[in-house]
């Protein structure tokens, strides 16, 4: 009688949350990575914003005159140029005497300027500033950021999807069979992590041509090797599991072992690994882009925005490298601290409190 008290008297167990539920409590209580959380959001809203022309669809209209400076930069007195000199100097100038030639096109300037003011110019005038100034053909370099950050997010997130499938296949067969196909999956890993990322991606890059379709291919198919052995691991560790044996006696197919009962075990280990591979993209298409390698000519990214900054910085017109440099860096810090947080918050092994 005292035990049937005492066990109706016992408070109800407390109901078991998943792993997802406790890395969500703990990404919570992450001021840091939570906050970084947000501003990925915001920058992926900017990036479908920016597929659909939403944001930044008017990036290539020229609405300014050529480096058109941004509206709080005050104008300094080395900018002005000097005035014109006058009348009277220019006649007392020296005049010097040229050989007289026959101009090849001055009939066809003088018939031209019989025809000048016949028709009305129904263009837009430039402005002589913009809110975070203009480039060399006088694009406004707020829009060129949101459409270049889009492009990056765009091929940067895509290109990790597809890194993330073809070394989940890869791993997921090596690391669940075994054998022969273990052994030759091992080999032709050994040929692409025998050469250097960066090179092997140039390589790639230099065969297959510009494009935003085309770097997202080369990307996938040269970053696939980080997720091959994490997965190939897992799945070596995690095949002998009695819930794997379980499926096995019930008479589950390979198939359905692997990808049903074994992949969801490790989601979160993918997660961390998409976020780190998104990053790294990210990077190497700015890198591919400055190089000649990226975008074509038509598209823009933060990368051929950086393409750009040097020969503007050589003449003075910083605020384009400043855009881009405040975009990537938010960005990639922002996605560097979430995968941080992730990693601790989605951590089998970390405990509750």
């Amino acid at each position: 009688m005292t035990t049937l008290q005492n066990t109706a008297g016992a408070a109800p167990a407390a109901p078991s949350r998943s792993l997802w539920a406790l890395g969500w409590q703990r990404l919570k209580r992450n001021k840091v990575g939570l906050a970084s959380l947000w501003v990925v959001l915001v920058y992926l809203v900017i990036g479908i914003g920016g597929g659909l022309n939403l944001v930044g669809g008017h990036w290539a209209d020229e609405v300014g005159v050529p480096y058109a400076p941004p509206n709080w930069v005050q104008e300094s007195p080395d900018d002005v140029l000097p005035p014109e000199p006058a009348a009277k100097q220019l006649a007392a100038a020296p005049v010097i005497a040229l050989s007289r030639a026959e101009d090849p096109i001055g009939k066809e300037l003088a018939a031209a300027e019989k025809h000048v003011g016949e028709y009305v110019d129904h263009s837009p005038a430039r402005l002589e500033r913009l809110p975070f100034g203009g480039d060399l053909q006088g694009r406004d370099v707020i829009q060129k950021t949101l459409k270049g950050t889009s492009t990056s997010l765009f091929v940067g997130v895509f290109g990790a999807v597809f890194s993330l499938l073809i070394g989940c296949a890869l791993g997921a067969v090596s690391g669940y069979f075994g054998g022969k196909a273990d052994d030759f999956l091992n080999w032709f890993y050994s040929i692409f992590t025998s050469v250097p990322d960066m090179l092997l991606l140039l390589s790639f890059a230099a065969v297959s041509g510009r494009g935003i379709t085309t770097i997202i291919s080369v990307m996938a198919l040269t970053s696939w090797t980080g997720t091959y052995r994490l997965v190939r691991a897992e799945y070596l560790k995690l095949k002998g599991r009695e819930y794997v044996q379980a499926a096995d006696a019930i008479g589950a197919g390979s198939g359905r072992k692997m990808f049903i009962h074994i992949l969801p075990n490790i989601s979160h280990l993918l997660l961390v690994q998409f976020s780190l591979l998104t990053v790294a993209l990210i990077k190497y298409e700015a890198i591919l882009s400055f190089l000649g390698f990226g975008v074509g000519v038509r598209e823009v990214s933060l990368g051929s925005m950086l393409a750009e900054a040097p020969s503007e910085l050589i003449q003075g017109y910083w605020w384009q490298m400043l855009a881009v440099t405040i975009a990537m860096s938010v960005l990639v810090t922002a996605f560097s601290l979430l995968v941080d947080a992730l990693r601790d918050a989605l951590d089998p092994r970390a405990v509750a409190k």
